[in-house]
């Protein structure tokens, strides 16, 4: 018979299973070997600060945009996970698409936001078991499973936009 820390292990592990197949997706997508291509930090961090401005055409959304759209997303996701009510949806609908102010909003300020961001998701998951997947979401109608992949799903799609004007741009 396997020992109480061994077994109150095994059952930790038994009940996070998801959580942690979460985790490594987040980690896999931002600076690991994703299915689909490079990772996040990869490419972002080969971004010229200098074009992150520029909108092609005059239409689409910068690359400095996407960033800061990317951000104030999985801030939110953050925001929820913590239960945090101070930053509600208001806030973060008036941060989404926000004006960019080039003193304020630089490349590298942003990119390293937004690693902190997906840092701090990771840190609070990791004490979190799987039936906290299953809880509503405050402000919406649907749980942190969605939640949280969905931000994943919101960082890959933004991210082959921003790959994309990347190219574009070099």
């Amino acid at each position: 018979m396997p020992s109480l820390p061994t077994a109150f292990s095994f059952y930790l592990s038994y009940m996070n299973q998801e959580i942690q197949s979460i985790i490594r997706r987040i980690e896999s997508v931002n600076n690991g070997e994703p299915w689909f291509g490079r990772a996040a930090y990869s490419i972002m961090e080969e971004v010229n600060a200098k074009k992150a401005y520029i909108k092609p055409n005059n239409t689409e959304h910068s690359l400095i945009e996407l960033l800061y759209h990317m951000i104030t997303w999985a801030d939110f996701t953050l925001k929820r996970i913590e239960k945090n009510k101070k930053n509600d949806l208001t806030t973060s609908e008036k941060l989404d698409w926000r004006a960019i102010n080039p003193k304020i909003h630089t490349w590298k300020k942003g990119l390293a936001e937004f690693k902190a961001i997906h840092k701090k998701i990771v840190a609070l998951l990791q004490t979190k078991d799987d039936d906290f997947l299953l809880e509503m979401v405050d402000y919406r109608k649907y749980n942190f499973r969605f939640l949280i992949n969905g931000m994943i799903q919101h960082n890959i799609y933004h991210l082959g936009q921003i790959a994309y004007l990347k190219k574009l741009l070099d």
